[in-house]
């Protein structure tokens, strides 16, 4: 499945988000996979496609971000699947 992940950095401060990621990497469990990021410059924002079996692992590893950003998550269908 696909996922949209919206991060929303806590206090709209995005440097201990990049100090984490650039420390530890993404901090993925096995079978969730990063696909591609946009980050909105007016907020810092940072939109994100990722894959897994199901939502429960795309909260395993945002619950591992959690101190730092809260998330939505949204399940998103490609739209040649969705109008196929």
């Amino acid at each position: 499945m696909l996922f949209m992940v919206i991060a929303h950095f806590k206090d709209g401060d995005p440097k201990p988000v990049r100090e984490r990621f650039v420390r530890d990497g993404r901090m993925m469990p096995d079978g969730v996979v990063y696909h591609a990021s946009w980050i909105d410059p007016v907020t810092a924002r940072c939109f994100q496609v990722m894959e897994a079996q199901d939502q429960n692992s795309i909260q395993e590893w945002t619950h591992r971000w959690a101190d730092l950003i809260s998330f939505e998550i949204v399940p998103v269908l490609a739209s040649q699947e969705y109008w196929g």
